[in-house]
């Protein structure tokens, strides 16, 4: 439902993985092959003597540093800013509205037009509130999303005309999932007639440390 960049993000993480396996085997066959080390070494002393004259040629009559030093500097700026700006771009989509329309009132009347429109908290206080008291869940945690709809070339554009809900819930250890997600669909399907506003709906069902470690109050 959010628009994560997610093939960048599996790039990023099969291109930083690849760096990291690479460094640690190279450190592993430095440790357990002497020549490999040997060679190693006589690699990085022609390395360490290019790069000195490279700086040495760069630096301008009169300064004691390269200018290069500079590029550097710019460049790691700009890595700076990407990495901003691919973390501004985690988890976009959340909104504050859930619905907004015209006011059926107001359309006979030209004079005075206007909006209606239904906070993000209605429905996820409304699902918050059905589902508080049964004993079977751990956690509840209701989010409101920008729905996307899928072009020609199935790649994901923004819908402006109306929103999904994302249900998260944690059941305690031996609750049935079926008859939750049942539960929370007819749930749902209550709110949608209570509030004349219908739209897509995820329910994830989660695990983790809470869901383990609780257990359902029973009567002794």
């Amino acid at each position: 439902m959010n628009q994560t960049p997610r093939g960048l993000n599996r790039t990023l993480l099969i291109v930083i993985g690849t760096l990291l396996t690479l460094a640690g085997l190279h450190g592993l066959l430095l440790l357990s092959l002497p020549a490999y080390a040997d060679g190693w070494h006589r690699v990085a002393g022609d390395v360490h003597h290019g790069v000195e004259s490279v700086l040495t040629a760069t630096t301008l009559p009169g300064q004691r540093d390269s200018w290069l030093w500079i590029v550097i500097a710019l460049v790691m700026i700009a890595i700076v800013l990407l990495m901003a700006g691919w973390i501004a771009v985690q988890g976009r989509g959340r909104t504050g509205i859930f619905a907004r329309g015209q006011d059926p009132a107001d359309a006979h009347d030209a004079g005075t037009p206007g909006t209606v429109s239904i906070s993000a908290a209605a429905p996820e206080q409304v699902m918050k509130a059905a589902l508080a008291g049964r004993s079977d869940l751990v956690s509840v945690s209701v989010t409101t999303w920008e729905p996307l709809a899928f072009g020609r070339n199935d790649e994901p554009t923004w819908r402006g005309d109306g929103a999904g809900l994302q249900i998260k819930v944690q059941p305690r250890l031996g609750a049935g999932p079926r008859r939750i997600a049942e539960d929370i669909a007819e749930s749902v399907r209550r709110m949608d007639a209570a509030l004349g506003q219908q739209g897509p709906v995820v329910i994830h069902l989660a695990s983790g440390a809470r869901t383990r470690m609780s257990r359902a109050e029973r009567v002794r």
